[in-house]
């Protein structure tokens, strides 16, 4: 019996793959070859070399497809290219560049093409992928145009991957000028912007129709991504503005933030009552006697009351938030301080005195209710996984509507916003981790949780005592950051000392360029 089950198992799959060969279907899975390549699979053609496109070299394809992303009429891009990008192997986005001489300003932004390559050369040019030995007679455009919309990429993405992107209409959004631009500094030549991630080249052409525009402060840059090439083969990218359109100026000049949020404590060892605080840097010298700050914190543990909807944002009160006014003591620029318990010490009871700390305002908070508002309580920030935070404002009024100078939550759970109109909230700060505007849509999203304001640190395990630390870098004179905020939770033992928390950032914080200092106002 075992013998004849075996000899039926055999006769099926013979015969299976016997009509699988005879049918083709053993050599070209699914059918018949599609003749249009991806762009994607066509750039992986290239190792360096020249590559002839040809039915074999293509996989059997002679065309490919896709839209036209690049613009002449702003003389910024190449004159004998155009940019063509499509997204037809698993989504993933990649454009190529076509020669077409003189015949290339026959083509403008979102013209769907159908392009026959077969009998075209891939190969790199001054850095840029493209295909040369095609004409215009290889295109047909089709009727219909097609709405682009630009891939937002971060520099640190570019940077680390140009060939990515190189040939496709991307944005880099709110990008900065860097150094700062001086009166009568033009858009002419390469300059560089940052954008919080890293930096890159800004390419405009001196015979561009917008060279001699005015630099920027914050803007978004639109523009087709192009490749440079250096002796040993890398690749350098550089944003290439089509139009004086592709630029989008969010504001003139950057607001410089006085104080940054750079660690904290919300669950020291032990017992959390009047233990926890918060360390901050100064980016300028303070006299906190003329020039006042506050500090508000939200607890939005499930018990925190009112409950609800905090439809006073950081001024709600009650145990929801804390606030503690800074109006005596100083700082220096690029130190840091601290404000939290009386107890000044590094990790709950029995730890190490920290009390040599620049501490500019300690508060008992279990038995003393907060400045304006914020009732005495066990811990001023929530140990559950629900929404916590910590926010600084210049001055010592804070109602419903007065934006800090920087903001930092933590966690996620919890009810902390309406969008319904009036939408209220806890309001955020323009920050390395919140924008009050969208900055592709340009809409308000002033609240945390509005629009993309959806980023939080991790609460970190209840009562082990760790140090939060958020670590990033600041540019005074740009007035900007420039690396985003990154938490490292560091684990405190009793005797851990001051320089655990202080001296433990493996980089500085800021980059400080220039003085400031606040103004009396």
């Amino acid at each position: 019996m075992n013998k004849i089950f075996n000899y039926l198992i055999f006769l099926v799959l013979f015969t299976s793959i016997y009509s699988c060969k005879k049918s083709g279907y053993g050599n070209y899975p699914g059918g018949e070859i599609s003749p249009y390549i991806a762009i994607f699979d066509l750039r992986s053609l290239y190792k360096g070399q020249d590559v002839p496109l040809t039915k074999e070299t293509l996989l059997g394809a002679t065309s490919i497809t896709g839209v036209v992303v690049s613009d002449h009429s702003g003389n910024n891009i190449p004159e004998n290219l155009i940019m063509v990008q499509d997204g037809r192997r698993l989504s993933q986005l990649r454009g190529i560049a076509l020669d077409l001489g003189a015949d290339a300003r026959s083509y403008t932004p979102g013209d769907s093409v159908i392009i026959d390559v077969e009998g075209g050369i891939l190969k790199r040019v001054n850095g840029t992928l493209q295909i040369s030995n095609i004409s215009k007679s290889n295109i047909s455009k089709l009727p219909e145009k097609v709405r682009l919309t630009p891939v937002v990429a971060p520099v640190a993405n570019i940077i680390n991957d140009p060939d990515r992107y190189e040939s496709t209409l991307l944005a880099v959004v709110d990008g900065s000028f860097l150094p700062l631009p001086k009166s009568g500094d033009i858009l002419s030549g390469e300059k560089t912007i940052n954008d919080g991630s890293g930096n890159i080249t800004l390419f405009t052409d001196i015979k561009a129709t917008f060279a001699n525009n005015s630099l920027y402060g914050r803007a978004n840059y639109y523009g087709i991504l192009l490749n440079s090439q250096s002796s040993d083969g890398k690749l350098i990218p550089k944003v290439c503005p089509r139009v004086k359109e592709d630029i989008i100026l969010l504001s003139s000049n950057s607001e410089l933030q006085h104080i940054i949020i750079t660690g904290f404590v919300s669950d020291a060892k032990g017992a959390d009552g009047n233990y926890e605080y918060i360390q901050f840097m100064a980016t300028s010298d303070i006299n906190f006697a003329t020039t006042p700050f506050s500090v508000v914190v939200t607890n939005n543990a499930g018990a925190s009351t009112p409950i609800g909807l905090p439809k006073n944002g950081w001024a709600t009160g009650g145990l929801r938030t804390y606030k503690i006014n800074i109006t005596s003591g100083s700082t220096k620029k690029g130190a840091f301080f601290y404000v939290g318990g009386t107890e000044k010490l590094i990790n709950g009871k029995g730890s190490t005195d920290i009390s040599s700390a620049n501490w500019v305002r300690a508060v008992n908070y279990t038995t003393t209710n907060g400045d304006d508002f914020g009732t005495k309580t066990g811990g001023l920030l929530a140990n559950s996984g629900n929404v916590s935070g910590i926010a600084v404002f210049k001055g010592t009024k804070v109602d419903l509507n007065t934006i800090p100078v920087d903001v930092v939550m933590i966690a996620t759970n919890g009810t902390v916003y309406d969008p319904t109109q009036p939408e209220y909230g806890y309001r955020i700060a323009d920050n390395d981790l919140y924008k009050t505007v969208n900055l592709i849509t340009l809409e308000p999203q002033p609240f945390f949780k509005s629009g993309n304001n959806t980023l939080s640190f991790p609460y970190n395990a209840s009562d082990l005592g760790y140090f939060n630390q958020l670590g990033g870098r600041y540019n005074i004179t740009m007035g900007r950051w420039t690396e985003r905020r990154n938490q490292k939770a560091i684990l405190m033992a009793a005797d851990s000392p001051l320089s655990f928390i202080e001296d433990s950032f493996s980089t500085k914080l800021m980059k400080i360029e220039g003085s400031t200092e606040v103004e009396d106002k």
